[in-house]
């Protein structure tokens, strides 16, 4: 099941996401009381990997319209204060998006723009760039 997903992500991504099949996805399947080789019961969900990162196979769920306000103006304050043009923040947001409690991880200046639909990233940083062609 790991590896037909993992192709299902590969492919909806371009390659850029798959579930690696390594110790670190067999110590969290065994923390889970399972094998690599075993079928699990209908319904059950299983945590393979201890990270949700898309290069290791997490889907991305666009929650913008839930983001609490004190998280957009945290992460339009970091943008700023790095002073990077295009800057990606990672957030943990413990209670979830609709919480105003949060802790910033990470921030990248060169973020994959192409993983986020629906939302349409690229062809919002395209029109940050070239505001001339906007339609």
């Amino acid at each position: 099941m790991i590896e037909k997903q993992s192709r299902r992500r590969a492919a909806a991504t371009g390659g850029e996401s798959s579930i690696p099949l390594d110790a670190e996805t067999e110590r969290c399947v065994a923390a889970s009381g399972y094998t690599l080789d075993d079928v699990l019961p209908a319904q059950t969900l299983l945590n393979v990997r201890d990270t949700a990162n898309l290069h290791t196979g997490a889907t991305i769920h666009d929650l913008t319209p839930r983001v609490h306000p004190a998280l957009k103006q945290a992460a339009v304050a970091a943008a700023r204060a790095l002073d990077i043009p295009v800057v990606g923040l990672d957030f943990i947001v413990p209670q979830g998006v609709d919480s105003s409690e949060y802790v910033i991880i990470e921030a990248n200046e060169r973020p994959g723009l192409a993983n986020h639909e629906p939302a349409p990233t690229a062809q919002r940083f395209i029109d940050l760039l070239f505001p001339q062609t906007v339609r």
